[in-house]
């Protein structure tokens, strides 16, 4: 891999290296952009087949976190940290310091957050040496558990689609086959039940679907099977790329609207749905709920303030829909053109700011 090439042809901006023997720490931090601030994006800790791999994993997630949080509005860049090593045997106090230390070396110009392999408590150890993370302690003044502000950001945004695709945003009475019932999707399922929405579940926790049965009224049916059930919204929870060759024939909903990330498991499955006329709320627009949270900490957290950036989404989904029209293109392909039409206003703005500045200056 030629990574200068690489970070060229993709515009990225910093690739930062960190080693330290004594805890064993190998972590690769990625700044994609930071036109809109400082750089956000989590720490995964992963066991990788290479180096190489772990590189590659940090770029393509510090720039997918540059186009969801500037898709939600936020005013902040995209990067992204992955540790190598086996988060069941490798985390120590030592390791997470160190890292700390060398997030605060970046004195802001990347804040991170719990991933993939991280937790809460990894998070405070980082706390310990750095104030630059988020997703720490309620003790410190965090968010907690992101899972029902996620969840209830999906929910905004599945109104907002089955607006167009039914001409009303209302739920009540439409089918949604809801796909995995972790913590979000359980959480998304009690206001979609609110609202008098049926629901089919599934999810290979038979106990997490026993729940939503219990508490929600709702259908139960195989994993393989929810793809086909008649339904109005197909809402996928779990897994992703769960678009695909093998589904898209099966799939009656109008509206494709979920919390998994990565649901298309190529572009041009996303070309394919937009062909059939489903609905498609792009993944990182949706579910951006939990990153606009955390962000929320930054500004020391108030919950009534997150809770109403959250509610944007409907209006976020709704400009996609909008360029996906203008344009004649697929939601998926709108979406990545919302956030860079936002970064690129901000881009030429600060360069005319600037140009103005040498005026003033080269006339004194």
């Amino acid at each position: 891999m030629e990574i200068f090439k690489y970070m060229e042809t993709y515009d990225y901006e910093q690739l930062v290296f960190c080693q330290d023997k004594q805890s064993g720490l190998k972590a690769i931090i990625a700044i994609h952009d930071t036109t809109l601030g400082p750089a956000l994006g989590g720490t995964r800790m992963w066991t990788y087949e290479s180096e190489e791999a772990a590189i590659e994993d940090a770029l393509r997630l510090a720039k997918g976190m540059t186009y969801k949080n500037a898709a939600a509005g936020l005013n902040l860049g995209g990067g992204k940290t992955v540790i190598i090593g086996d988060p069941r045997t490798d985390k120590s106090e030592e390791l997470f310091r160190a890292f700390g230390r060398y997030i605060q070396g970046l004195n802001g110009r990347y804040i991170t957050a719990e991933d993939v392999g991280t937790t809460v408590a990894d998070m405070d150890l980082i706390h310990e040496e750095t104030d630059y993370v988020t997703g720490i302690s309620p003790a410190f003044g965090s968010s907690g558990n992101p899972s029902p502000v996620t969840a209830y950001g999906v929910y905004r945004g599945m109104k907002a689609a089955a607006k167009e695709a039914f001409g009303n945003d209302s739920l009540e009475g439409k089918v949604i086959a809801v796909q995995g019932v972790g913590n979000v999707a359980y959480n998304l399922c009690r206001h979609l039940h609110e609202e008098g929405a049926q629901l089919i579940v599934t999810d290979i926790n038979k106990e997490a679907v026993q729940r939503a049965v219990e508490e929600f009224g709702a259908k139960a049916v195989e994993p393989n099977e929810i793809y086909s059930v008649d339904c109005d919204i197909y809402a996928p929870c779990a897994l992703g790329a769960t678009i695909n060759d093998d589904t898209i024939p099966q799939i009656k909903a109008k509206v494709i609207a979920g919390a998994a990330n990565n649901q298309l498991k190529d572009t041009r499955h996303g070309d394919i749905i937009h062909e059939m006329g489903i609905i498609y709320a792009p993944d990182y627009v949706i579910n951006a709920g939990g990153v606009i949270n955390v962000a929320d900490e930054l500004y020391g957290y108030n919950r009534d303030r997150a809770m109403k950036r959250v509610e944007t989404i409907y209006q976020n989904i709704e400009k996609v829909i909008d360029i996906s029209k203008r344009d004649g293109i697929p939601t998926y392909k709108a979406a990545d053109r919302m956030a860079e039409e936002r970064i690129e206003k901000m881009r030429n703005s600060r360069s005319q700011f600037l140009q103005n500045g040498h005026h003033i200056l080269s006339r004194r």
